[in-house]
């Protein structure tokens, strides 16, 4: 008994107990579906009866599938727009909040909020009424003598920006980054260049940028992959409609396999998508030597 209770109290017992939660959830919840998801990717199944073996054929379907292409290339467009303008919008805040007054405490809540609450159901019915034509954005326009009674989710230029700008509007996590980041380059920095001449831009580009290049690296890959995955934003606000201008990739997995009950290629398309961000992220961190800076201060 002594021996167990020794066991027990060790550090080691302790720290499988409070991982345990995790392991479990991990195995159970994320683990165990990958593994049954996978084996319905190469099978015919439609929920509705049992999946039959079928091989590379929901693979081979993506290939002849006009509506999947077109999914992939609306997603990598929101993503490769989103990403970038979220990040310079976040740097852009971060460095005008990098002054302490009194009210900066509200004002870093304030900005931090939306990525709180962005993506929410009631934030997403919100918004899509907003640029409804009676919406508020309509409103406003009028308001300062621009007659406008468009229908910004009905066309197929402006339906996507509309998600797009919810996307970026998000963008309180990554400007806390590099707020934090900010604070940590040495002051002595900035002091040795403007002893040398330096102005603001140079001091900006010579100083600031090439040490956050580590805290971009991070905000890019992680927005990235949150850009593949958006699903509520568009699920509620369009649909990917009008026309698919706006039907993201997870959307089309979704609608294929709850909506149209092709389990077996959402799937497939869930796999697909998987390894697309696996590829990207692995670009990224095999070229991350050449553009991010790593000599410290």
């Amino acid at each position: 008994m002594e021996k167990i209770k020794k066991k027990l109290n060790s550090k080691s017992v302790a720290g499988y107990v409070f991982t345990a939660p995790l392991i479990f959830g991990f195995l159970f919840f994320l683990l165990v579906p990958m593994i049954i998801s996978m084996y319905y990717s190469f099978c015919d199944y439609n929920i509705l009866s049992p999946a039959k073996f079928s091989g590379l054929a929901n693979y081979k379907k993506m290939i002849t599938d006009d509506t999947f292409w077109l999914s992939l290339k609306v997603t990598f467009y929101f993503a490769f727009v989103s990403v970038p303008l979220k990040l310079i919008f976040a740097l852009f805040v971060a460095m005008l909040l990098l002054k302490n007054s009194k009210l900066s405490g509200f004002y870093r809540a304030a900005y931090y909020l939306p990525s709180v609450i962005g993506g929410s159901v009631a934030v997403a019915v919100l918004w899509k009424r907003m640029f409804a034509m009676d919406g508020v954005i309509n409103r406003l326009l009028q308001a300062v003598g621009i007659p406008c009674e468009k229908s910004w989710l009905g066309d197929t230029k402006t339906a996507i920006w509309v998600l797009i700008f919810l996307v970026v509007w998000q963008f309180g996590s990554s400007m806390l980054i590099f707020l934090s980041a900010l604070k940590q380059i040495p002051a002595s920095l900035y002091e040795a260049a403007d002893i040398d001449g330096a102005g603001k831009t140079d001091r900006f580009f010579r100083i600031t940028l090439p040490l956050l290049t580590p805290n971009i690296f991070f905000n890019l890959v992680m927005q990235l992959i949150n850009g593949f995955l958006a699903f509520s934003q568009c699920y509620i606000i369009t649909q990917g409609k009008p026309m698919n201008s706006t039907l993201l990739y997870t959307v089309y997995m979704y609608q294929q396999s709850f909506e149209y009950y092709n389990t077996g290629y959402g799937a497939a398309l869930a796999w697909v998508m998987l390894i697309i961000i696996g590829t990207m992220t692995a670009v990224l961190f095999a070229t991350k030597k050449f553009w991010v800076y790593e000599g410290g201060f």
